[in-house]
């Protein structure tokens, strides 16, 4: 029998506010619709700058401190072949983020990003470090050396999910700033996205289930088949809560715990690719207004993340075909959003700049 979550992991769900305010809405639309442009001329960056100052409840929003948060584990499905990588990438990457040479972490130094990694359960410890001010830093949130294999039953204990939802609020806690971009890395974990979105959604996994590290055709199919032992044998996991805990990741699980402390403190939350969807997929069923935090920065290469957006309602900024993860598709949105804001706080209305309006 399927165990139940323990009641301490849904304690820790805080309760969000509806943040639409109609008259807020109504000023920005104002101030965005009587720049000097056309009506909406801007395209999508006008809707952009909508949402983020409804987010920071301002009509000269001004994105402060941004962070980029990077959760990495490693699963125990990995040694099932679902990925073309051996888990050990897992600790690898992790050095190569805190050494400055991963894709995120160029991406973050040139636009400015505050890197923290957090070992959620990296199954090889990563020895702590000092870091220098404006260097990647590394958090040890280590819940366990990497989940169980959901092929044959739970991935995590309720407590070890309770745990890694807590660690994700309180990283988020301590971060200072009013914008959080979100990155992860763990080899397997486009497996368990796939298992969250195919279980949350009841999508099929041949709908949902893609390459992840680049796995040729034979390789998907038993990945495929891997996943669908992993639904069997978690079949009784149907609630948000549960499905995290059994199909899951450390850290997803603990990204999920960052969503909704961010959320709480109505962050801007920039979401990167499929596994940072399959994040704010399980935070958005436990906390509906998590949503309206959100700006989803691409659509990935990877199958099933152009479902997950549709699932969410989420219109991504960017189409590039990446799928690397990281944050890195985050980074890349961030300077649309740091415009977004210039544009809104910093461009002149037809009237102070003594420019003539369109003909009535």
């Amino acid at each position: 029998m399927q165990p139940s979550l323990n009641p301490s992991v849904a304690d820790d769900v805080p309760a969000l506010a509806d943040i639409d305010d109609p008259a807020l809405t109504a000023r920005l639309r104002h101030l965005i619709d009587h720049k000097t442009k056309p009506l909406g001329a801007l395209g999508r960056l006008e809707t952009l700058a909508l949402r983020i100052g409804c987010v920071l409840g301002s009509e000269a929003p001004a994105l402060d401190e941004p962070q980029m948060l990077v959760c990495a584990a490693d699963h125990g499905l990995a040694a099932r072949g679902v990925s073309a990588y051996p888990s050990d990438v897992t600790w690898q990457m992790v050095e190569n983020f805190l050494a400055g040479g991963a894709a995120v972490s160029v991406l973050a130094r040139q636009h400015g990003l505050a890197l923290t990694v957090v070992d959620c359960g990296v199954a090889r410890e990563i020895a702590p470090r000092a870091s220098a001010p404006g260097q990647p830093r590394l958090l040890t949130h280590r819940v366990a050396p990497g989940t169980a294999d959901a092929s044959i039953g739970p991935a995590m204990s309720p407590a070890q999910c309770a745990a890694a939802i807590a660690n994700g609020r309180a990283v988020v806690r301590a971060l200072p700033g009013n914008a959080l971009l979100l990155g992860e890395m763990g080899i397997a974990n486009t497996s368990a996205a796939s298992l969250l979105l195919a279980r949350l959604c009841r999508v099929p996994l041949s709908e949902c289930t893609g390459a992840g590290t680049g796995l040729d055709d034979a390789g998907i199919a038993r990945k495929r088949a891997v996943l669908q032992q992993a639904l069997a044998a978690n079949a009784a996991a149907t609630t948000p809560l549960a499905a995290l805990a059994a199909l899951g990741g450390l850290e997803i699980a603990t990204l999920v715990g960052a969503v909704l402390e961010a959320a709480h403190q109505r962050r801007v939350i920039v979401v990167d690719g499929f596994i940072t969807s399959a994040a704010v997929l399980v935070a958005s069923r436990l906390a509906p207004p998590v949503l309206q935090r959100c700006v989803f920065a691409h659509r990935s290469g990877e199958r099933g993340h152009a479902l997950m957006l549709e699932r969410l309602g989420a219109e991504p900024l960017l189409d590039l075909g990446l799928r690397l993860g990281e944050g890195s598709g985050a980074a890349l949105a961030w300077p649309l959003l740091v415009s977004a804001c210039a544009v809104l706080r910093e461009m002149a209305s037809f009237e102070s700049a003594s420019v003539a309006g369109p003909l009535a």
